[in-house]
């Protein structure tokens, strides 16, 4: 019992003494010029599908939940905001070329047809996220027409 209390003495020190290591939140502004959804005009009914379900990962607009501040779990909400980022970010879409805009809106066809995308550890603290059949439908489309007019 005693070799028990002190692991978990020292693991509540540990938990503690994380906590104080800083995690950056700040995001970059957003600039009309650059972003997806004002250059392209993007309909009002595609926008509030990737707001609700792609910008918190893949753009310049996240909005950090109450648990993105307790570590470890930010350094995990922040990797994978960084990673998604890196993968695609709607806020910086201008600043690509062209043959990385066709890449994205095709692995990102590809990621939301096969229900990969939002991830699924994601989509229970977010429900707004947790797109249907037809939300999927509508966004794989708008990416399609996007692709096939080259209007990118």
């Amino acid at each position: 019992m005693k070799t028990f209390t002190t692991i978990l003495f020292w693991l509540v020190i540990a938990v503690s003494v994380i906590q104080f290591i800083p995690m950056d939140t700040t995001n970059k502004s957003v600039k009309k010029s650059e972003n997806f959804v004002d250059v392209l005009n993007t309909p009002s009914e595609v926008q509030e599908i990737l707001k609700n379900a792609c910008y918190d990962c893949h753009s310049n607009e996240t909005v950090y939940p109450y648990y993105a501040f307790i570590a470890p779990f930010s350094w995990s909400v922040k990797s994978h905001i960084n990673e998604g980022r890196e993968h695609l970010n709607f806020s910086e879409w201008t600043t690509f070329n062209k043959d990385l805009k066709q890449g994205m809106l095709a692995n990102a066809i590809e990621e939301i047809q096969q229900k990969s995308m939002p991830m699924a550890a994601y989509v229970p603290y977010h429900p707004k996220a947790n797109l249907t059949d037809a939300q999927r439908k509508i966004l794989t489309n708008y990416f399609s027409e996007i692709l096939k007019s080259s209007k990118f």
